[in-house]
């Protein structure tokens, strides 16, 4: 099969962890706990490859009877049945990523246009919210900075969910909208753009080398809601990376410790995905390809005026359901995407 490879060194993994676990001082290693949640993990996704390998062996030998109808009938089912599973093992498979089973961190932040691209954000803050609700995944707010008028002027929040940044890394861009503006006395047509950013949370820091004298941590009163004791101390952290000068900051917990320990997250993972971004430049330029993401090269359209569409720019998947899609149904852009990728 075409995930033969692929699967090849799962279960090879399976196996030496089963022998692992099989030894009699296993459980008193520091790790056991982790290399079980390892088993148990690699197990439940080889099963659709598994059972599917022996469904095609068992349509292969029907195939040698399928003389009467009853066979075929059967076969039919089953030929069903393992299409089912071959469509598991395809996202899997585009699920297979460096860190594509990662939770992930969203920041949004609006562009030029002042209210209205402020509201623009929210909008698709929302979103986001609403599509991890529907998955039925736990979210994190780390960092939200309202708009002076309406909506916000920046958001980062963390999505718990395993493969979260894998369905979402490609969310990454410029997303416009384009609608008659709520903010506008003369009902005109505005075009507003948002800069939506993806990293997968860094849970490994050696992936990261951070050197402390590097930091320069900054305190200060969150600005935003949370009750009096938010607001009257110095809870909010803000943490600048001198060297590059990235910037991660966490206001929206009741503690100092808890902002810093959020903070450093977005911080691990800006880093790496500055430092990630660098190798795909180096990589860009010996294959002399090159992506220019900027103002105005969205990857996604959102129309409400004229007419209802949202469109993906990359994978041409269109729905005219607007209304819905900013409800959180994201998922046939997701898969759109994430199968044509691979």
């Amino acid at each position: 099969m075409r995930y033969g490879g692929f699967f090849d060194e799962r279960l090879n993994r399976i196996s030496h962890l089963r022998q692992e676990v099989a030894q009699s001082l296993f459980w008193e290693k520091q790790d056991s706990q982790k290399k079980m949640a390892e088993l148990s993990s690699l197990e439940k996704e080889s099963e659709p490859y598994l059972s599917s390998e022996a469904e095609l062996s068992e349509i292969k030998a029907l195939l040698s009877l399928a003389e009467d109808e009853e066979i075929l009938k059967e076969l039919g089912q089953k030929a069903k049945s393992l299409l089912t599973k071959v469509d598991e093992l395809s996202i899997t498979y585009a699920l297979s990523g460096k860190h594509d089973d990662s939770n992930a961190i969203i920041s949004i932040h609006p562009g030029a246009g002042g209210t209205e691209s402020c509201d623009w954000a929210q909008m698709l803050l929302r979103m986001y919210l609403r599509w991890a609700e529907r998955k039925g995944y736990k979210t994190q707010m780390l960092e939200l900075l309202p708009g002076d008028v309406a909506g916000i002027k920046s958001a980062t929040f963390l999505i718990l969910a395993k493969y979260a940044y894998g369905w979402l890394k490609r969310e990454k861009g410029i997303h416009r909208l384009v609608r008659i503006s709520p903010f506008d006395a003369n009902k005109r047509r505005h075009t507003s753009f948002v800069s939506v950013f993806v990293m997968p949370e860094i849970t490994n820091p050696i992936e990261v080398e951070i050197d402390e004298v590097d930091l320069r941590i900054d305190t200060f009163r969150s600005s935003g809601a949370g009750g009096q004791h938010v607001q009257k101390t110095e809870t909010a952290i803000r943490i600048t990376h001198i060297p590059t000068g990235i910037v991660a900051s966490c206001q929206n917990e009741r503690s100092q410790h808890q902002n810093k320990e959020n903070a450093l997250k977005v911080l691990y993972s800006r880093l790496y995905e500055q430092q990630e971004g660098e190798r795909r430049k180096e990589l860009e330029k010996i294959g002399g390809e090159k992506k220019d993401i900027a103002w105005g090269s969205q990857i996604r359209s959102y129309v409400f005026q004229p007419y209802t569409q949202v469109k993906d720019h990359r994978t041409g998947w269109t729905v005219g359901n607007g209304k819905a899609v900013m409800d959180g149904e994201l998922d046939g852009f997701l898969m759109a995407e994430l199968m044509g990728k691979k």
